[in-house]
């Protein structure tokens, strides 16, 4: 049996339509998305500054940057693929502990890291700490604040996953200037004690959207069998090879190419302050375009950015350009993944269906950095990595195209 199915259908459970419509979209409801963008900021802090650590480490390790890279790449795919556990869980264990468990790990990976004795180490500690920590502090409060909103959930979590385009702006440029002062060691001990400051600040404040606890109306296996789910995370997984890429093997194409150490970091700045806008641009494009459309258009540009990447040598002119157009589209696909699986599936699983579809970024995290660096290492030029993930991201965009083009005016799904 098929139901239409909206971000604006009602959750089955055991609460009455009241209780679970109490606050939704209301003054309150915007304070806990502040929160929740503020868990995002703070634990990606850490995870996409670690390219302005990836020379420093190599080097003290002695080292290729390859496998240093690789600590990123296991890092991503510890924490999306938790995500498909996370996700889910926030539904049972409520945002505060979540929070609470997510800061504290990783609190503690980072301290550890800072204390490594070899690479292998870093796998243990940096991937564990920070993968657990984003796990908690990510996908979960997406699904926070998609419980908080109906309405203006596409622009509510436009602005919520903002945080993470925040951490760029300000994680990547603080963490190449504590290296430099103290080197890499002390610089992780500064971010250690600041995410236990801003997590605890989250964990203690954010709230539990009334919707949650219910008994949903239909299950994940029934919605991750669809062709429309395959195709998504088809697109998911191809678009995050190159992106995933990027943020490790940025700021080294850049010192390699006679660009100093804080400048070359400055580039992940300009990603983060362009993903912002992104973010909350293409969020309210959407709810003109509409969101698949607006989706796969993100997915095009973040593909064609990668040609100016390729022919922009040694000028930070041309760098910066591919940093505004890839960052303002990255922006896009974090924005409006999670929306979009609202708008085809309904929002009451939203928590694991996003955690589930993010699993494909995991999987494109843990060959993308390693993959690039490698080619890198191998070939002498950044030519072939970047030429790489042009390609893929056009994959991604056509795998995207096909779902867009498959969506019905009504989306059903049928219930398990």
């Amino acid at each position: 049996m098929s139901r239409p199915m909206s971000s604006s259908a009602p959750l089955s459970g055991r609460r009455s339509g009241m209780e679970r419509n109490k606050g939704i979209d209301e003054g309150r409801a915007w304070a806990d998305m502040g929160l929740a963008a503020l868990s995002m900021f703070t634990v990606f802090a850490t995870a996409y500054s670690f390219g302005t650590f990836v020379k420093p480490m190599a080097a003290e390790f002695h080292a290729d940057r390859g496998g240093t890279a690789f600590v990123f790449g296991l890092t991503a795919f510890i924490y999306f693929m938790l995500g498909a556990v996370t996700g889910p869980l926030i539904q049972r264990v409520g945002p505060r502990r979540m929070l609470a468990f997510g800061g504290t790990v990783q609190v503690i990976g980072i301290l550890l890291t800072s204390r490594a004795q070899s690479l292998a180490q870093a796998y243990v500690t940096y991937g564990l700490g920070v993968g657990i920590g984003v796990a908690c502090g990510y996908v979960p409060m997406v699904a926070v604040v998609g419980g908080w909103f109906d309405r203006r959930r596409a622009t509510a979590v436009g602005i919520a996953v903002s945080g993470i385009g925040l951490s760029s702006l300000v994680g990547a440029p603080l963490a190449a200037r504590l290296i430099k002062a103290y080197g890499w060691r002390q610089a992780y001990v500064v971010f250690a004690i600041g995410t236990a400051v801003l997590m605890g600040i989250a964990a203690v404040f954010i709230r539990q959207p009334p919707g949650f606890g219910g008994v949903p109306s239909f299950t994940l296996s029934s919605a991750v069998r669809t062709r429309k789910f395959a195709l998504s995370y088809a697109g998911v997984l191809l678009g995050s090879i190159p992106l995933s890429s990027v943020f490790v093997n940025l700021v080294p194409y850049a010192e390699d190419h006679g660009i100093g150490k804080v400048t070359a970091a400055t580039l992940l700045s300009i990603i983060g302050a362009s993903s912002i806008v992104g973010r909350i641009g293409l969020s309210w494009l959407a709810t003109r375009l509409g969101t698949a459309v607006t989706y796969v258009s993100s997915f095009g540009a973040m593909a064609l950015s990668q040609l100016v990447w390729l022919g922009a040598g040694s000028s930070y002119g041309l760098l910066a350009l591919f940093c505004v157009i890839f960052g303002a589209s990255y922006g896009g696909f974090i924005a409006l993944s999670p929306p979009l699986l609202a708008e085809i599936f309904g929002a009451e699983q939203l928590g694991g269906l996003a955690g589930i579809n993010y699993t494909a970024a995991g999987f494109g995290a843990l060959v993308g950095p390693a993959a690039g660096a490698w080619l890198v290492d191998t070939t002498g030029s950044y030519t072939w990595s970047i030429s790489l993930g042009c390609a893929f991201g056009v994959g991604a965009t056509t795998a995207l195209l096909v779902l867009t083009r498959s969506l019905p005016p009504s989306l059903t799904i049928s219930r398990g």
